[in-house]
């Protein structure tokens, strides 16, 4: 898993979206690393932060139970998490588990 764009570009304004991508396998070898880069990422982010899931190959259950626990401190400090590039089988978890109501996802 590779995380690119962890903070909004400078000289933007602060209403400007965080922008985050993700690519590669979301799994239990990179959860650990990926959580803890959300997080620091809050600590920069705008009012919302999208993370682009276009380049995700897998993303197991470990990766939606970060997704869910960095939105609730991003909602904690009053940031909106939102996701957008969700792949066909993602978007299928996510309605199987009942999180494509949790996150808006942005076209």
């Amino acid at each position: 898993m590779t995380v690119i764009d962890t903070a909004p570009l400078a000289g933007t304004s602060a209403s400007a979206p965080t922008l985050v991508h993700l690519s590669g396998d979301i799994d239990i070898f990179t959860t650990a690393r990926l959580r803890q880069r959300l997080i620091n990422t809050l600590d920069h982010s705008t009012d919302l932060l999208i993370v682009d899931l276009s380049r995700v190959t897998f993303c197991g259950a470990g990766g939606l139970s970060v997704l869910v626990g960095v939105q609730e401190r991003a909602r904690r400090r009053g940031i909106t998490l939102a996701l957008t590039g969700v792949p066909p089988r993602m978007t299928r978890l996510l309605r199987i588990t009942g999180l494509d109501h949790r996150f808006p996802v942005m076209a």
